[in-house]
């Protein structure tokens, strides 16, 4: 489609182009008239200056106003070409501003020209880049989820990994205590049975001791007795 539409516009460009170029050549001519004009006004003034000159040599006695029209016409010469020489300057600088202008005009017209062409061009070479550059960032940004969802199971392992020396070092802490319980229970209980041992150990000697001294107070009231039959009996009790 753009280029049927820069199809379209050829005519009318080529018409400017003519209409242009006719202005031109017109311009071309009124610079030429005007420096031919001015060629005529500079021999003319010449020509009077001659004359002057002829008739002022005519006589010896206008020697010093000679001597004055030669400086004035000196100065006149001077300034024509200081005249001219500006006024070349001028045309040179307008014949260069014509000329830029007419290259920016051209370039601006061949880029237009060029952009119209290549139109269905860059706009695909538009939309490739910009479906380019959202590639790229779904890309970036699937990465950069994927990253944080490894740092966050990263951080997982850690905290699990943490929690579970954690509960390691508390049931170790629980079965050692647990043995230490143990261990002083054990050595209680066999103080008990110690103690328990100890004071059967201590009754049975207190029986024994009984049993001594009952058996020697029955012997020594058998003795008693048996000497005297009449005393009464004595009972010793401990």
């Amino acid at each position: 489609m753009g280029r049927s539409r820069s199809r379209s516009r050829t005519p009318k460009r080529h018409k400017s182009k003519r209409s242009h170029k006719r202005r031109s050549r017109s311009r071309d001519r009124e610079r030429r008239r005007h420096r031919d004009r001015e060629r005529s006004k500079e021999r003319s003034s010449k020509a009077s200056r001659k004359l002057s000159r002829s008739s002022s040599s005519s006589s010896t006695s206008d020697e010093e106003p000679r001597t004055r029209e030669k400086k004035i016409d000196e100065v006149d010469r001077l300034a024509e070409l200081e005249r001219v020489r500006r006024q070349r300057e001028a045309e040179q600088k307008m014949v260069e501003e014509v000329a830029a202008k007419r290259l920016e005009e051209l370039v601006a017209r061949r880029v237009e020209e060029e952009l119209e062409r290549r139109r269905d061009e860059i706009e695909a070479e538009v939309l490739r880049r910009v479906e380019e550059a959202k590639r790229l960032m779904e890309q970036q940004m699937l990465e950069e989820l994927q990253e944080k969802r490894r740092q966050q199971e990263e951080d997982q392992k850690k905290r699990e990994e943490e929690e579970r020396k954690q509960r390691e070092e508390l049931e170790r802490i629980m079965e050692e205590n647990k043995r230490k319980i143990e261990l002083a229970q054990m050595k209680l209980a066999e103080q008990q049975l110690q103690m328990v041992e100890e004071q059967r150990k201590i009754d049975e000697e207190r029986q024994k001791i009984k049993r001594e001294q009952e058996r020697r107070t029955r012997e020594e009231q058998k003795i008693i007795l048996g000497k005297n039959n009449a005393r009464p009996k004595i009972s010793f009790t401990i």
